[in-house]
């Protein structure tokens, strides 16, 4: 997939929905600032998790913002985006511009942890909802956290005690990282670390890339030396997809080793092909073909993005429908008001089914397990996952007790 070079500030987007007209009874209740309500994206959209996130989480967004009707309080709803590039730097530059110049209420999610981290610290100091999917640091839930900030779809402790435990009760149980050299990849590795050796495990040790490597195959190399029953990639997008092929050139899975990919996604499957694909295990909070409601809502999305979409995707459209029903339930888009509505009311849409915004941020909702189907198991494009488990909101996600969050027993 492909994407055209967009500013850093991003392109706004206004839905073509005209607003419509407020009952004059209410007119004097509803405060949406300046007359309308304005979502801010910060995407990679055209770097390593670019088909990951990118024009894949706008469209997302917009589909939710469609399925609203296009206006919250007789209001017009306006989409905005902007391309951070992988950097925390203009991410925070964009999100300051965006709340100081351009109006934008909320920003409702920021690709990768890095620069998600650092648009945090100015949505906190601008007093601004963000809501967060694609990122899966546990920071965001635990020393980071504000009263306005959701971690939303998935976090590194989800996807540790659902690949790492699956892993380890089969026997896997010693293990080496080849790890993304940043705040994603480093928790991924850690919470990982942990569910292995507290299930009886061995870490037999890891090596560091920066995002966008190229070449691993040292890297891969060593993994292979180190004879431990699972590689581990701690990484995402290109980087896993690209850790994948070059593990398969050097033939570790022949040689009897496990390749888990600790973040992977639909997508990466897809541009892999099942043929080296098959096998893996990847936790994602849903799929385009588990039911009915989730195969009608991925048909309109395909049609616009030519790919099914993925967790990261789903939760944006998810997020993005929640603020709307949460503005239109308090009166108002202001900070305060539409949070509180937001911890309030339950999370109920196509991908989310009773989900729950927990006191330190974290939604809370089922994840599942999957395992990648062998070319003889698929029976159409992007027929790709077999449910292996459906893993309950309270044994997915780190337990509010252990939370550092500041916000917990307040």
């Amino acid at each position: 997939m492909q994407h055209r070079k967009f500013s850093s500030f991003g392109i706004a987007t206004a839905l073509a929905c005209a607003a419509l007209p407020v009952a004059a009874g209410h007119a004097q209740d509803v405060a949406i600032s300046d007359d309308v309500v304005r979502i801010g994206l910060i995407e990679d959209m055209a770097g390593v998790y670019s088909d990951i996130t990118g024009m894949g989480a706008v469209t997302a967004a917009r589909m939710a913002v469609e399925e609203f009707g296009g206006s919250v309080l007789g209001k017009p709803v306006e989409v905005v985006f902007g391309d951070h590039q992988n950097k925390p730097d203009i991410g925070s530059a964009i999100a300051r511009k965006w709340f100081d110049e351009d109006k934008v209420d909320a920003i409702l999610d920021v690709a990768s942890s890095s620069p998600a981290l650092a648009v945090i610290e100015i949505a906190k100091e601008k007093e601004k909802i963000i809501t967060l999917s694609s990122p899966g640091s546990l920071q965001i839930t635990n020393e980071v956290c504000g009263p306005y900030v959701v971690h939303w779809a998935y976090d590194t402790h989800a996807i540790a005690h659902s690949t790492g435990k699956a892993l380890v009760e089969q026997g896997f149980d010693s293990w080496y990282f080849v790890t993304a050299d940043y705040a994603f990849g480093h928790s991924l590795e850690k919470d990982t670390s942990e569910v292995v050796t507290s299930a009886g495990g061995t870490i037999l040790g890891n090596t560091r890339l920066p995002v966008g490597t190229n070449d691993f195959a040292s890297a891969l190399l060593t993994a292979q030396g180190s004879q431990a029953k699972v590689v581990a990639l701690a990484n995402a997008g290109a980087d896993a997809i690209n850790s994948i092929k070059q593990a398969a050139q050097f033939g570790l899975t022949q040689g009897g080793q496990k390749l888990a990919t600790l973040a992977g996604f639909i997508n990466d499957v897809h541009g892999l092909g099942l043929e080296e694909a098959q096998g893996l295990t990847i936790t994602e909070a849903s799929y385009w073909d588990l039911n009915d409601e989730t195969r009608a809502w991925s048909q309109r999305f395909f049609e616009q993005m030519n790919a099914m979409p993925n967790m990261l995707q789903t939760g944006t459209y998810s997020s993005v429908l929640h603020y709307l029903k949460a503005v239109e339930a308090a009166g108002t888009d202001e900070t305060e008001a539409v949070m509180a509505k937001m911890r309030e009311m339950p999370v109920n849409d196509v991908f989310y089914k009773n989900a729950t915004i927990r006191e330190d941020g974290r939604l809370m909702h089922e994840m599942y397990l999957f395992e990648v189907k062998t070319p003889e198991e698929s029976e159409a494009a992007w027929d790709y996952y077999k449910l292996l488990a459906t893993i309950p909101a309270e044994e997915a996600f780190q337990p509010i007790e252990k939370s550092t969050c500041s916000l917990v027993g307040n």
